[in-house]
């Protein structure tokens, strides 16, 4: 089948109006850093799994390769085409009803095109929590967020993706379609398809629609801003607010303070609490959820607060007395990267480590950058509860990137550490993940691609190299 014929076929199927070609295109082929733009043959618009599995269908006969594509927030140009210009990148905008509500059951189904706030919005209606939650959550997809496996400020208390989703549905490379729609939280019948292609970053199937857990609202909420002398204070008042909240500390994010001085100079309308933070010091930012009275738990962070101040853990804090304070507490963190992405040099590694390690290595790695890059500034902040830092910095001039990330990776892989916590391979990881990853390792992968999509036309250079 000639490119022309396919298009034809593609626009018999879904309409002319959702097969977009050169300029209508545009928007789709560029990744949200702006560090890839490719080439498409279309951009396909489907509006249902049906469609979906026709579309695929059509593209596996023709050999095309399909890029499938959520709200195109990744970070590692994941859903982004390559170059050549001879791949189709499937929207899943458009897909994104809620088909069903199970409060007996505490799920929700929703389509793959959902966008995540829409689906917390949801649950909060039916006074029900979908606890994800992520900076870019106005505009990131459900089958974005199972594809990568995204984390976010929540995982220390609910989990990653993965532990948020109990079915899905899939369109395989072939066409078909697997409908694992199944709202059990225990099915032990064979292999876990569902976690299969969750953080398979589209290179296996389509995921189309999920069943996804919903928690009780929680009666109260705290939050609380607190300035630190460093990133060892960060740990212990870690273990301190774990020790004494349990299950009810849900977030625990720790910022530098070059990296809090970067969001109040980027958006002057936002104001930190604290006069003045000093260079070297952090800060740590706590949610309490709990199902006490809000007094009562507002009682129990304050606790620990005084208690890490009086033992020197602490140098200051800050309580939110209001939601409206804790929001504005949260966009001083939530918009860390977005500040960063005004410097355009900006060298960013996503990180994880075992706790008992991050101390030791953000400072020997540290002092590694500064003897082998005089000059280098560090804008470190991440999720310290679930051991994931986003450990960024800005290189001096005439630095090489490759070399930065070479020295930080090496050390990460050393430490026992991943050098992807949360933003999966995409494109720009791949050569890292062989570097990293053991032989038998890359080869069980391969394996399982080549099983599952033998034309390797499912999101093709993501994840795996090409074999030489």
């Amino acid at each position: 089948m000639t490119p022309s014929a396919l298009l034809a076929a593609l626009a018999a199927c879904l309409g002319e109006a959702h097969v977009l070609t050169g300029a209508d295109a545009g928007p789709y082929l560029t990744d949200w850093r702006r560090n890839v733009t490719g080439r498409a043959l279309a951009v396909l618009r489907p509006a249902s799994r049906d469609e979906v599995a026709q579309c695929v269908r059509l593209c596996a006969a023709a050999g095309v390769a399909l890029v499938p594509q959520g709200g195109n927030t990744g970070q590692v140009a994941a859903a982004t085409p390559d170059a050549s210009g001879t791949a189709v990148v499937l929207s899943l905008l458009r897909m994104n009803r809620v088909r069903a509500l199970d409060l007996d059951n505490d799920t929700i189904t929703v389509e793959a095109g959902c966008v995540l706030q829409a689906v917390q919005e949801a649950a909060r209606r039916a006074g029900r929590l979908f606890p994800l939650s992520l900076g870019a959550q106005g505009s990131c997809t459900i089958g974005g967020n199972l594809a990568t496996n995204a984390g976010g400020t929540q995982v220390l208390r609910y989990g990653n993706a993965r532990e948020l989703a109990l079915g899905l549905e899939v369109v395989t490379p072939q066409g078909e379609i697997w409908d694992g729609l199944r709202g059990l939280r225990k099915d032990n019948t064979g292999y876990d398809l569902r976690d299969l292609y969750i953080g398979s970053e589209g290179t296996l199937g389509v995921i189309t629609a999920a069943v996804l857990k919903l928690y009780p609202l929680p009666r109260a909420q705290g939050t609380a801003l607190v300035a630190l002398d460093g990133l060892p204070q960060a740990l212990q008042l870690l273990q301190r607010a774990r020790a004494s909240l349990g299950a009810g500390l849900t977030a625990f994010e720790v910022m530098s303070a070059a990296c809090l001085r970067d969001v109040t100079r980027a958006f002057p309308q936002q104001r930190m609490p604290f006069a003045d933070l000093a260079d070297g010091r952090w800060c740590a930012l706590l949610e309490l959820s709990d199902n006490l009275e809000p007094a009562q738990a507002q009682e129990r962070l304050e606790a620990v607060l005084s208690a890490a101040l009086e033992a020197g853990e602490a140098v200051d804090a800050a309580v939110a007395v209001s939601g409206a304070q804790s929001a504005a507490f949260w966009h001083l963190r939530e918009s860390i990267t977005l500040a960063l992405a005004r410097a355009d040099a900006c060298v960013k590694h996503d990180i994880s480590l075992p706790a008992s390690r991050i101390r030791a290595f953000v400072q020997s790695t540290d002092r590694a950058l500064a003897q082998a890059f005089p000059g280098v500034a560090m804008r470190v902040f991440g999720h310290l509860g679930d051991g994931n830092l986003h450990y960024n910095l800005l290189p001096p001039a005439g630095a090489r990137h490759a070399d930065i990330q070479a020295l930080v990776h090496d050390r990460v892989h050393a430490a026992g550490g991943s050098i992807s916590a949360e933003q999966g391979i995409g494109q720009l990881r791949v050569h890292d993940l062989q570097r990293y990853k053991s032989e038998v390792e890359l080869a069980l992968m391969r394996r399982i691609k080549s099983a599952l999509d033998p034309q390797g036309l499912m999101n093709p250079g993501k994840i795996l190299a090409a074999r030489p």
